[in-house]
């Protein structure tokens, strides 16, 4: 076996299957029931979180068995293996529900178990291992596999690495029947205003915001140098407001920007790379951003609020240094313009506006301080309404169930995944391993703040290699930001700066998963995308160092050091494509390829004078150079 393809079957899912004709109906009602539930259930009434973790999570199983089979070679219809498991998650659902009030009362680790409590719990363990296996690949399972073992069998490690667990019933109470494990924060979340941002972006996609906000990526981008992959850069930045996976923006947006790409004769590689840098972005995109950034907020008790507003100059960043070296590589190759009609401004507003309204409510219900949870049904509920504003966009009733039932579909891989980390932290503070490995950190470091933060990158970004971001920051913050957070480095920053690696893991090789996507629609070697997109995306690399460094990029200090570090930023972001691309209106020598990196390390520096002083120096070696041809900036020399 090649090593392509041992890296490929990390990620190998089961086979999605797509029900058609009564089939389809019956799935798509039944998955649009489910998300009438989870929208009753967290808007309308006041329930235990144990309770809606438990109905959830086996609901959930219960269709996932269905709709995903056991491998790719699974046929399309479900097998009677499918059936069975589907009926077993049922009937856990059910006992569990039915038994909650004495699961409640239960004294945990002292009130031994019934018979029927063992066997439905080691059940779901099972169940929530094959989910994970079927959604995600072996990749994670076999990552979760392997902390089980541990926690049931590190006892026979010497110390410091043992502990004194010994028992499978210990175990499986803490993973099961409490609110640590598989019903933990990260099926909480996804429970909640996950699934409702979810529904949030189906519905807006359904009313047809994605073909709005391609319109509008077009409008503004499509007649300038290298047109096409700047529609990639900015549609896959909005739709990433939406979707808020690297995989799910690569297919939707990527199956219409990297053909058309190819077609005027950009290459497969560069075409698939654009969209990749471009699509991983928007898992940290506001006002929404990504499933993890909720559970970031959750886990860390910071409001969603303070995220979004702390993840907003990052994110712009990030796109000015995806886009600028975009420009640049166009330039070098004398990429053209997107050929034939681009759509106008007034043309895409004439029937797209309505879709405007939806983003800004999400906005100003976050501003007046409304839960994550309210704000992503207003915000659904928003688009329901604003898209009967215009026939063009108007949503009959099938429509709505449609998109309520791909709500639930979507969900199904971020479920799993989000209950397979459950079983991680479990376990990690039932052993304690979380501490052990924050003292690792540490002692491998040799205390070094600097040393420290490299190796939190270099593990955010190995145990994302395969997984879901959800998974990958999960795993990061409860292994990695105690160490970080004991050297003095602030709760979010810290938590920020691993957020960011674990989305920049869809990227990067060897496994890169968003890269495998695209490779599949651009036709090139995944591998030869994923290291084109990791150098697209280089700024995004750079960023979490920044902010550590200097907190006012993400909005931590007064005004002026702001407005400064916003300033500053943009500059370095530019200088640095330019210096990684060795390009401007033609090549750049070495020399002040080297100076342009000193001056952008200096422009976002937390000292005011360094700040001003790597701007001015930024500034006068670029606008020397624009000067000479303006049109190369601007993009319209093409």
């Amino acid at each position: 076996m090649s090593t392509a393809t041992w890296l490929g079957s990390l990620v190998r899912t089961g086979r999605r299957r797509q029900f058609a004709g009564p089939a389809g109906v019956v799935f798509t009602i039944l998955g649009a029931l489910f998300a009438v539930w989870v929208i009753y259930a967290n808007l309308f009434t006041i329930s235990d979180r144990l309770v809606i973790g438990i109905l959830f999570v086996s609901g959930i199983f219960t269709l996932l068995f269905l709709a995903v089979g056991g491998s790719q070679q699974s046929p399309e219809r479900p097998t009677l293996f499918d059936w069975a498991l589907s009926a077993a998650s049922a009937a856990c659902g059910i006992y569990f529900f039915i038994t909650a009030d004495a699961i409640s009362n239960r004294i945990s680790l002292l009130e031994p178990f019934t018979p029927a409590q063992f066997w439905f719990g080691t059940a779901l363990l099972v169940l929530t291992l094959e989910a994970t296996r079927r959604t995600t690949g072996m990749g994670l399972t076999a990552v979760v596999a392997l902390f089980l073992l541990y926690n049931w069998f590190g006892y026979l490690l010497p110390p410091p690495f043992g502990h004194g667990i010994s028992d499978f019933e210990y175990l499986l109470d803490v993973l099961v029947f409490t609110t640590d494990g598989v019903f933990g924060v990260p099926v909480q979340v996804v429970a909640s205003y996950v699934f409702l941002f979810v529904m949030f972006g189906t519905l807006l996609a359904k009313a047809g915001g994605g073909e709005f906000f391609f319109n509008l990526a077009a409008t503004v981008t499509g007649k300038t140098r290298g047109g096409p992959a700047k529609i990639a850069v900015v549609s896959s930045g909005l739709y990433g407001t939406m979707s808020g996976s690297a995989t799910s923006d690569v297919v939707t947006t990527g199956s219409i920007t990297i053909p058309m790409m190819k077609r005027l004769g950009y290459k497969a590689r560069f075409a698939g790379a654009v969209e990749v840098a471009a699509s991983t972005g928007g898992s940290a995109m506001p006002p929404i951003m990504g499933s993890a950034a909720f559970i970031l907020a959750e886990y860390t008790g910071v409001p969603y609020r303070e995220v979004v507003y702390a993840a907003i100059i990052p994110a712009l960043l990030y796109y000015i240094g995806v886009f600028s070296q975009v420009h640049l590589r166009a330039v070098r190759h004398n990429l053209q313009p997107v050929a034939g009609q681009v759509p106008t401004l007034l043309a895409t507003f004439s029937t797209g506006w309505v879709f405007v309204l939806p983003i800004g409510v999400i906005v100003t219900v976050l501003l007046y301080g409304y839960s994550p949870t309210m704000t992503a049904g207003i915000g659904a509920a928003s688009v329901i309404v604003a898209s009967t504003i215009s026939h063009w966009t108007r949503m009959s009733l099938w429509q709505i169930v449609e998109a309520l039932g791909e709500t639930t579909l979507r969900i199904l891989p971020v479920a799993a995944a989000c209950a397979a980390a459950g079983l991680v932290i479990g376990g990690l503070s039932m052993t304690g391993l979380g501490m052990k490995a924050a003292n690792l950190i540490i002692a491998l470091s040799g205390g070094d703040p600097y040393i420290t933060l490299i190796l939190a990158a270099v593990i955010a970004i190995i145990l994302g290699l395969g997984m879901p971001t959800p998974s990958a920051y999960i795993l990061s913050a409860v292994l990695v930001a105690p160490a970080m957070i004991r050297l003095g480095f602030p709760l979010l920053e810290s938590h920020l700066f691993l957020l960011y690696y674990a989305v920049l893991s869809a990227l990067t090789p060897p496994i890169a998963v968003a890269a495998m996507a695209a490779a599949a629609i651009a036709e090139d070697d995944p591998f030869a995308i994923a290291f084109d997109a990791v150098k697209l995306a280089v700024v995004g690399f750079a960023l979490p160092f920044v902010f550590l460094w200097n907190p006012a990029i993400v909005g931590q200090g007064d005004w002026p050091a702001i407005v400064l570090a916003l300033v500053g930023g943009c500059l370095a972001a530019f200088a640095l494509s330019v210096a990684v691309e060795g390009m401007l209106e033609r090549s750049v020598p070495r020399i002040e390829r080297f100076v342009l990196f000193a001056a952008a390390i200096a422009a976002v520096a937390p000292h005011m004078l360094v700040a001003l002083g790597g701007i001015l120096l930024a500034v006068v070696l670029i606008g020397r150079r624009v000067l000479r041809r303006p049109e190369v900036i601007l993009g319209k020399d093409g």
